[in-house]
């Protein structure tokens, strides 16, 4: 065999062997891509998105679209052949496993945390939207989680209203790890609550809850690195009532970056006219019950998805602007907002047509 030959039969074959090897060897890498971007204005699976009811709503036009990123599941191991092509690809993103699934946390972890974020975010962009308008909404601290072999366990329940600890009245969520770790671990801590059930009979026949309890605890150890403190091992959040029925249909989603988007959409349909003039919006972000906008992952696969759709603007987390202005599709504005007022400011330029003063970014 000449020799010419032999060489080129010998680079096909380890050419071949190295393809072979990367389809098999696994890289500890999952992937982003642009995921579904649903019109909160709009319908999704034939129902809308967005319901109220107890409460006279107003026609509305245009987008307010949210956004979504896809990502690899937790089980799905990326080979190197898939992480060399991600790399190179513009709309993906290749980022380290843990990135996406911190603590090896399992699909089904990963999956209910979202699930209860997404929750929470529908909650805090109806206050917010109605603090907006200057309607009044109710609150109270509540438990929203116990762990599991706490000393919580058995005595507190997810929902039961959080009333005081140690005699002292709670405002706000912030409110209970400050009262308990004034305590050291082994020391007695005393809550008083109103049970979830009673609050939900009391919410269904609309009184004020009259049956509350005194429950000690004796806390523990937290297993925080650095200064020791006392826990009990509950977290505490918030919970409303509010004065008519706002019911958000999205099915699928998860986590909380929705929430302006949402609260733009709730604010649009209890107000005269279209916050959007017609226009095609997009955006995404956290809000919390003040109207706060937060940052959130994968924004520039948002970005393409929201213009692959027909976005021609897109409200950005200042947060997030940086990152979003590096890589900008065509035709796509980027909007920096940090509040819902910056959002529905911005919104009333873009209808009325005057777009030069935005806050754009990068600018």
């Amino acid at each position: 065999m000449p020799r010419r030959t032999a060489t080129m039969l010998a680079s096909t074959l380890m050419l071949i062997a190295l393809l072979c090897a990367g389809v098999f060897i696994p890289v500890p890498y999952s992937e982003m891509s642009p995921g579904p971007t649903v019109n909160t204005l709009g319908d999704h699976d034939g129902e809308p998105v967005l319901q109220v009811s107890g409460r006279k709503t107003y026609a509305t036009s245009g987008h307010l679209n949210m956004t979504t990123v896809r990502v690899t599941s937790a089980e799905y191991r990326m080979n190197l052949v898939e992480a060399v092509y991600g790399w190179l690809a513009h709309d993906n993103k290749v980022v380290p496993h843990e990135t996406l699934y911190p603590d090896g946390k399992t699909e089904e972890q990963s999956t209910q945390e979202n699930a209860e974020e997404f929750s929470q975010s529908q909650e805090s962009a109806k206050v917010a939207a109605l603090k907006e308008l200057d309607v009044p909404v109710k609150s109270w601290v509540i438990v929203s989680t116990v762990v599991k072999g706490s000393p919580a366990e058995g005595k507190l329940h997810a929902g039961d209203v959080i009333k005081a600890v140690d005699g002292t009245v709670v405002k706000e969520p912030a409110d209970v790890a400050k009262f308990v770790t004034k305590h050291k671990p082994g020391q007695d801590v005393r809550f008083t609550i109103v049970p979830a059930k009673e609050q939900a009979a009391a919410e269904k026949e609309k009184r004020t809850p009259t049956k509350t309890q005194d429950i000690t605890m004796t806390t523990t150890t937290s297993d925080d690195a650095g200064e020791k403190r006392a826990i009990v091992g509950i977290s505490a959040g918030t919970d409303h009532t509010f004065p008519f029925t706002i019911d958000i249909k999205l099915a699928d989603v998860g986590g909380p970056s929705a929430g302006l988007m949402f609260a733009l959409g709730i604010y649009d349909k209890l107000t005269p006219g279209s916050l959007t003039g017609g226009k095609f919006v997009a955006g995404t972000g956290t809000i919390d019950d003040e109207g706060k906008v937060g940052p959130i992952g994968g924004i520039e696969m948002k970005t393409v998805g929201a213009r692959a759709k027909g976005a021609q603007y897109f409200l950005t987390p200042a947060d997030n602007c940086e990152a979003a202005a590096k890589d900008t599709p065509e035709g796509l504005t980027l909007i920096k907002v940090k509040t819902i007022e910056d959002a529905l400011g911005a919104l009333k330029d873009i209808r009325g047509g005057d777009t030069a003063g935005l806050p754009k970014c990068g600018k």
